[in-house]
């Protein structure tokens, strides 16, 4: 999926969409120059359960952090709801509840939501600037995690700073499958395992990590994650943009 990089004015292109009904409620209006989204109307069951529903041991309080940055930065670039549903996948409604911070996003809507932004996945997540040294306790980490719970992620940098570099901690449930879209070109993924055992594929490669190993790629195509182990595996990864973030 193509990055979504828009430079007209926030409203302009507000003003040119046409309005989508919502099913049961009439034709609703949008008013040109305004970025005030309308209430969005409940996404179906079916996407709720495929992409759309945190599991529950997500980070409920990321939710109103989401929430402000995705409507500052959609805004910034002058997208509706519409058009960044139709570049992103994530539906309409969603996004509208993301932004009133009414839903916590998994961290595969975070990524979805990013590419199309043409942003670093830690964009959607950052919190207010602090100096001087940083702790951050793992009894206060901010996690994220896929819609069945079977995948997730631990920043373990702060966010505030412009950076080409951010160090995750990931964690694959046995037996669990996790598939990544391809990030911005020139993304590089350098990854250890710590526990268990991880099969990457990525292209037409295929490689199998024990604790202890580590590999470096380029990132700017699909990849997936395997677990065919009995045990959760553990994984830290340092992940490096061409292009300074934040």
């Amino acid at each position: 999926m193509k990055s979504v990089r828009e430079n007209t004015p926030a409203g302009k292109q507000e003003a040119e969409e046409t309005p989508v009904p919502v099913k049961g409620r009439g034709k609703k209006r949008e008013q040109a120059g305004k970025t005030e989204a309308p209430p969005p109307e409940a996404p179906s069951s079916e996407e709720e359960w495929a992409y759309e529903v945190a599991h529950a041991e997500s980070s409920t309080d990321l939710a109103p952090i989401v929430g402000r940055n995705l409507r500052r930065l959609r805004t910034h670039r002058g997208l509706s709801l519409e058009r960044l549903a139709k570049a992103s996948g994530v539906s309409r409604a969603m996004l509208g509840q993301i932004e009133l911070g009414q839903s916590a996003p998994t961290i595969n809507v975070i990524w979805k939501i990013a590419r199309a932004l043409g942003i670093p996945f830690s964009a959607l997540i950052s919190t207010t600037a602090q100096s001087g040294t940083r702790l951050m306790r793992i009894s206060q980490a901010k996690r994220l995690a896929s819609h069945d719970g079977s995948f997730s992620s631990r920043a373990l940098f702060p966010f505030d700073e412009p950076r080409r570099v951010e160090f995750y901690e990931l964690r694959l449930a046995a037996h669990a499958v996790e598939q990544a879209d391809a990030h911005p070109p020139g993304t590089l993924e350098n990854l250890v395992v710590t526990a268990g055992t991880v099969e990457i594929d990525r292209g037409d490669e295929h490689h199998v990590l024990s604790a202890g190993d580590a590999i470096l790629f380029e990132a700017d195509v699909a990849h997936v994650y395997r677990n065919t182990g009995n045990v959760d595996a553990v994984m830290y990864l340092v992940m490096t943009y061409a292009e300074t973030v934040g």
